[in-house]
């Protein structure tokens, strides 16, 4: 990219979530802190009348014919609109789509009612920042997550593998909020055990 001025840098505690409003050409970089940490991405619409216009794993899925975007390739909205776009990758490129973010009632199953979820860090973000998305928890963008699928169609659930420093970056295509979650999931082992902390960076736009 041509630009690499870091304009704004948000910290985000292992296990919580925070929000950041972008404009349409920024950049917006995640990267895992100390390494092996999964974020859950959410990407909503600025200014959309009813707040609700946001990304779609499955649209997306069936725009570019992948489970995940390649760089270069976009995330779109369940209106089918580009909203961000994959510029940079420096981590190894495991990354998910399939897997929903976990919520309280997935911590009550495990034993744990109490416990944290990325769909609650969604809402105190976006509450925080004054965004009105009132649907439900969308599907995450879950970067440096590991669920490979088998010939036979099953999952995995493995560690990430991502070291420190390790990042994606997006481009946003429309005025946008966009939160991340450092997953809380302690009780499975995509965390490698503690949730640690991510950041979230906005970079003046570039060309990829």
């Amino acid at each position: 990219m041509q630009s690499d001025t870091i304009t704004r840098r948000i910290e985000v505690p292992g296990g919580t979530g925070r929000a950041v409003r972008v404009r349409a050409g920024e950049l917006v970089r995640v990267v895992d802190v100390t390494g092996g940490q999964v974020g859950d991405v959410f990407a909503f619409v600025d200014g959309d009348q009813h707040g609700n216009e946001h990304h779609s794993a499955a649209h997306t899925r069936a725009a570019t014919n992948r489970l995940f975007p390649a760089v270069g390739e976009p995330f779109l909205t369940d209106r089918r609109r580009p909203i961000l776009t994959l510029v940079a990758d420096t981590s190894p490129g495991v990354h998910d789509m399939l897997i929903a973010a976990c919520d309280p009632q997935r911590y009550a199953q495990l034993g744990a009612p109490d416990h944290r979820s990325c769909a609650t860090n969604m809402r105190e973000a976006l509450a925080a920042v004054g965004h009105g998305y009132t649907g439900p928890t969308p599907q995450p963008i879950n970067v440096f997550m590991r669920i490979p699928v088998a010939a036979d169609g099953t999952l995995s659930w493995l560690p990430a593998p991502t070291g420190a420093g390790d990042a994606v970056t997006f481009r946003a295509e429309l005025d946008a909020v966009v939160v991340v979650s450092s997953c809380p999931q302690d009780l499975v082992g995509i965390n490698r055990g503690a949730p640690a902390p991510l950041a979230v960076e906005v970079l003046q736009g570039g060309r990829s």
